[in-house]
């Protein structure tokens, strides 16, 4: 399959499973991830699950072992090599899934492999839940594929750190895609101080989604980050730890508009490396240098 769009629907992937040959050439990847409870998404994997997908790890897989934040890049090497264990390679046509009821990681898989020059991913629109809802088939049996060759590039180009970002506040639209409680720093339970990054806009990433889990029609996704200001300039993607940041560059892909950066380290970098924080429902001021 062709990814002209990055979603893909429960109807289109159906039909790919009565497609000859589909055995060989489709990997589906359960990437069920929730942050505040360790496990529970293999234990949800092996529950049930789409026949055939394999458990695609957030914390081990898709998390390097060092690096600024809670949730750094791995290594394009060892994110290619660990994909490669799976049985996922370069040959497969990919869809990733998720719970658009849990944390929306399931995007970050779509932006790694899209960053790293496989074109050949879809994400699941709905994820599990609309896959159950319409009836598909679900397995509890864990399939074991050989190992391939994943080939990805050698480095992450989509991207921006701290050094980068600071001198750069004020003149990019930075979206914050964390819920607006934690953005105006009402609660914070993962990182040492509340609140959000100074300039950054409120854009948290469940308003792309319907009330059914399934992303907005690409014309109102246009028109939500048309009203954030992100139809002209550079836009950086944040949110806790790089994770749902990418949901927001999905939606922007799929509205048509210009990929943002990502910051991989986002909140989580910031607020452990003492810069100043913002509070409130506004973007608040650019730091003094």
């Amino acid at each position: 399959m062709t990814a002209a769009s990055p979603l893909i629907s429960v109807d289109e992937l159906a039909a790919l499973f009565d497609r000859p040959g589909a055995d060989g050439s489709l990997r589906i990847c359960d990437v069920r991830w929730y942050l505040t409870e360790p496990g529970r998404g293999r234990r949800e994997y092996e529950a049930g699950h789409l026949p055939g997908a394999v458990f695609v790890d957030m914390e081990t897989v898709m998390t390097g072992p060092e690096g600024p934040g809670r949730h750094p890049l791995p290594s394009p090497v060892a994110f290619a090599a660990a994909l490669g264990a799976l049985g996922i390679g370069s040959h497969h046509s990919i869809v990733v899934h998720d719970d658009p009821t849990a944390t929306l990681a399931a995007a970050r898989l779509w932006w790694m492999l899209d960053d790293l020059g496989h074109r050949d991913v879809r994400l699941l629109d709905g994820g599990y839940a609309a896959w159950v809802a319409a009836g598909g088939p679900v397995s509890v049996a864990t399939r074991v594929f050989p190992a391939v060759t994943m080939d990805l590039a050698d480095r992450w180009t989509r991207v921006i750190d701290r050094d980068g970002l600071k001198p750069r506040l004020g003149s990019v639209v930075l979206l914050d895609a964390r819920a607006g409680p934690r953005y105006r720093g009402e609660v914070e339970p993962l990182d040492p101080v509340a609140g959000h990054i100074p300039t950054a806009i409120s854009a948290p990433n469940d308003v792309n989604l319907d009330a059914g889990g399934m992303f907005l029609p690409p014309e109102l996704l246009r028109d939500r980050f048309a009203g954030l200001g992100c139809q002209t300039g550079e836009v950086v993607s944040a949110c806790g730890s790089g994770v749902t940041a990418c949901h927001n560059a999905l939606a922007m892909r799929i509205a048509g508009l210009p990929d943002p950066l990502i910051y991989p380290g986002s909140y989580s970098d910031w607020s452990r490396s003492g810069e100043s924080v913002a509070t409130g429902s506004e973007p608040g001021a650019m730091p003094s240098s």
